[in-house]
């Protein structure tokens, strides 16, 4: 994958930081803060992804006014793992 360079400034006490973690865990600062920077950016995303997905679902219940109810999502949980499993219940008005 191609790469390239980026300029981050951080404070000397976060750099120092960093390089101490880096060097009690045998790894290199760019490790370190290239890792925290994916990890932010997958949990950002996927927080993102589901917002998006609570948006959508709410303007097709505007749209259509199909839904479960938390009772009944909660009843069919409940049986997940158990011989009372079912599939999800079909939405309704």
């Amino acid at each position: 994958m191609p790469t390239s360079t980026t300029t981050l400034k951080i404070d000397n006490k976060l750099r120092e930081r960093i390089k101490k973690l880096a060097d009690s865990r045998d790894r290199s600062p760019h490790y370190l803060m290239l890792a925290a920077i994916t990890e932010y950016i997958e949990r950002e995303e996927a927080q993102e992804s589901f917002k998006q997905e609570a948006l959508d679902s709410w303007r097709e219940y505007q749209e259509t006014g199909l839904h479960l109810t938390g009772d009944e999502v909660k009843t069919w949980l409940r049986g997940w793992g158990t011989e009372a499993e079912t599939d999800i219940p079909e939405c309704h008005k």
